[in-house]
């Protein structure tokens, strides 16, 4: 069989013009199965980065919540009420909400802007805001500004970075950026601001104080928190829900991949990138063999069976594979990289998916191949000639 491996490459150099075509064609269907791959990837890591950014063992919610995004409110002692629990620290309230933020330099500009509130003093904010930040945003009528935020909303990182006082309308209340966090923009946020509860209030001052949208739970060192969620679900009305870390982030991407036909289309994409590469190198090996049929007839004439036939017409199919696989995946990361810019999406190159795709690709010329096989089940030498 390595024998014979020359042969199906010299058979492909002949027609140079006709390999890089194959080439483009097969390179072309590599990226877009990568871009779809990744896309939803970046989907579900950008659906989720509230979800681990925030610090908590357990997490209280409305049973009616399909998303962050969509969450909806509970009474803000059933909350309190867990903190009785045995094995449960401390809790921390947080209200979330849209707001309309404009443009520090360009007035008639505004878009909605993600919004959380909670108090400065209690726990599961250290790692998204310094000291310094949690400070500030004890005082009246200031925010944290998120500098992954999407570009549209302004300057404003470049602002504070440069010592600037920045002062923005949300609502109908002007606000100062405080400090900076970094999360970061996806498919349904993009961008947010952080604030105090009181703050908050000031914000949506139709919003009752005693409503919240999500509640962090932290437990005691040591303490288990399957047994610590089933105590606190026994002894409160059933109209909360708690959830692991897992489970909570498991949410959002299930709303993503199940409640919308966002999982879908992303599936297509990734059908419809290997049927047309499949089309592709299905013509380039039929004409192969079609232009080659004489040749083929020969051999068989000479004594060589049908199979070794098969062999060079697949052996040709791995190479097409092979060559185009790699400047998809060349072209494929630099895409990723000005997506992940532009975008502000996290794209990246993952060795999993890489392989994944040059499986598929590899699939992909195989079935090709074995498609084409069928022209060569017809050659007789006493036809040809």
């Amino acid at each position: 069989m390595f024998g014979s491996l020359p042969l199906g490459i010299l058979q492909l150099w002949h027609r140079k013009f006709r390999l890089l075509t194959a080439t483009l064609g097969i390179a072309f269907a590599v990226i877009l199965v990568f871009m779809q791959m990744e896309l939803k990837e970046a989907l579900y890591a950008s659906a989720v980065r509230y979800h681990e950014a925030l610090g908590y063992d357990l997490i209280m919610l409305s049973p009616k919540t399909p998303h962050i995004v969509a969450a909806r409110g509970f009474p803000r002692n059933r909350l309190y009420q867990a903190q009785g629990i045995k094995g449960v620290s401390s809790v921390s309230p947080i209200y979330l909400g849209q707001a309309i933020w404009r443009h520090p330099s360009e007035p008639l500009n505004r878009r909605s802007i993600f919004v959380l509130g909670f108090d400065p003093d209690d726990r599961g904010f250290e790692k998204l805001l310094s000291p310094t930040v949690l400070q500030r945003l004890r005082l009246p009528y200031q925010v944290s500004y998120d500098r992954l935020a999407r570009p549209e909303f302004g300057p404003i990182g470049q602002m504070i970075d440069e010592g600037m006082t920045v002062r923005n309308q949300v609502n109908d209340s002007e606000f100062t950026v405080a400090g900076l966090h970094a999360i970061g923009s996806g498919f349904a946020i993009e961008g947010s601001i952080f604030t105090s509860d009181l703050n908050f209030q000031r914000m949506f001052p139709e919003r009752s104080a005693s409503v919240i949208e999500f509640g962090l739970i932290h437990l005691d060192p040591g303490a288990a928190v399957e047994g610590v969620r089933r105590e606190i679900l026994d002894a409160l009305p059933k109209d909360i829900r708690v959830l692991t870390r897992k489970e909570f982030a498991q949410l959002e991407i299930d709303h993503w991949s199940k409640a919308t036909p966002t999982g879908v289309v992303f599936g297509f994409g990734v059908v419809m990138g290997l049927f047309v590469g499949a089309i592709i190198v299905y013509q380039i090996l039929y004409s192969d063999v079609q232009d080659h049929l004489q040749e083929y007839a020969t051999l068989l004439a000479m004594g060589y069976p049908h199979r070794y036939l098969k062999v060079i017409v697949l052996q040709e199919a791995l190479v097409l594979a092979i060559l185009g696989f790699l400047p998809g995946l060349v072209l494929s990361v630099e895409l990723f990289r000005l997506t992940a810019e532009s975008a502000h999406l996290p794209l990246e190159m993952s060795l999993n998916n890489a392989l994944t795709v040059f499986a598929l690709t590899l699939g992909m010329c195989v079935f090709s191949g074995l498609l084409t096989l069928r022209r060569l089940r017809s050659v007789d030498p006493a036809e040809v000639f």
